[in-house]
């Protein structure tokens, strides 16, 4: 019994209930903004370097549509 007094628990916890020190917040921060900024790098590589498949006010080639009735 005398093991479960030095069990830890929530209160013992320094990050519990907004006792979180002003380090550990920012770290948290600077983290979320880097993935942040990671991910809009990668998203704009990608969107500038696959060639869109719209096709707009051009013709597919094999296609005629002057002919159509």
């Amino acid at each position: 019994m005398s093991d479960m007094n030095n069990e830890p628990s929530l209160e013992k916890i320094d990050d519990y209930n907004g006792k979180e020190t002003k380090e550990k917040r920012n770290t948290v921060y600077i983290v979320i903004i880097f993935c942040i900024a990671v991910g809009i790098l990668f998203s704009y590589l990608r969107s500038s370097s696959v060639q869109s498949d719209y096709v707009g006010t051009e013709e597919k080639p094999g296609i005629n549509t002057t002919k159509l009735k």
